[in-house]
């Protein structure tokens, strides 16, 4: 009887390196994502959280190294490229909805365009997804008529409708007024408890204690800490995650 190959991580970076001019931002980052895992990055303000983020899809060249997803290799350029970024969904601080196009139409674009859905198809599952992020009733209004919570769902659910294997987000309730972050953070919850593959960068600590089976720390380019939020929060074993926690936790 043949064994089952064990299957690998949802996303893999082995000595990554890159570089902004004499900036060394990340500096030999290993570490994997399993499927299923939410993985939440933490640290101060640049630390090259945002860059590893951006490095997986590789919205950043690396300079050396490796990042692999679903256990591919990232191609450089041209169509494999183009392929692995339609099975890695991305959501940045900013929504990035196109202004003259519908909710609807935001989300239905991407599966009709690159995954060849018919239009049908994807209008429905558009709906199901809107649904799902709890702005259905907003399917028909351009992103202007949106508050920034309803932007930022419907730029989640536009993401979703790839299907995607694994979820990145950049910070996503960042730019948002503090009263329509919780409503993002929720549905980021439901997605988690739903199994889905999840890199989330983040300033929201309650998310990470939460939602996250892992935190990786960050700090001056480099990981200084992978454990649980558990382990993170109650006892972190670097000096700098003692002091970032000690400024965040303190305000």
């Amino acid at each position: 009887m043949s064994t089952a190959t064990p299957t690998p991580p949802m996303i893999t970076a082995r000595a990554v390196n890159k570089h902004f001019g004499d900036l060394h931002v990340l500096k030999d980052i290993d570490f994997e994502v399993p499927r299923g895992q939410v993985v939440v990055v933490l640290g101060p303000s640049g630390s090259g959280k945002s860059t590893l983020c951006r490095a997986i899809n590789r919205l950043e060249p690396i300079d050396s190294g490796e990042i692999a997803v679903d256990g591919k290799p990232l191609p450089a350029e041209g169509r494999g490229l183009a392929a692995l970024r339609a099975d890695v969904g991305m959501v940045f601080q900013q929504f990035n909805l196109f202004a003259h196009k519908t909710i609807l139409d935001n989300v239905t674009l991407g599966p009709v365009k690159v995954r060849k859905t018919a239009v049908a198809e994807a209008k429905e599952t558009a709906r199901e997804l809107l649904d799902r992020v709890g702005i259905a009733n907003q399917a028909h209004k351009y992103p202007a008529q949106l508050s920034g919570g309803q932007q930022q769902r419907a730029a989640i659910a536009r993401a979703l409708a790839m299907r995607p294997k694994v979820m990145l987000f950049d910070e996503p309730t960042s730019a948002l007024d503090p009263e329509m972050v919780q409503e993002v953070l929720d549905t980021m919850t439901e997605l988690a408890d739903g199994g889905m593959t999840m890199l989330v960068v983040t300033h929201e600590m309650g998310f990470a204690r939460r939602a996250a089976h892992r935190v990786v720390f960050m700090s001056d380019g480099e990981i200084a800490e992978d454990s649980t939020p558990e382990e993170f929060f109650t006892a972190p074993r670097s000096g700098r995650a003692k002091d970032f926690l000690g400024k965040i936790l303190t305000h």
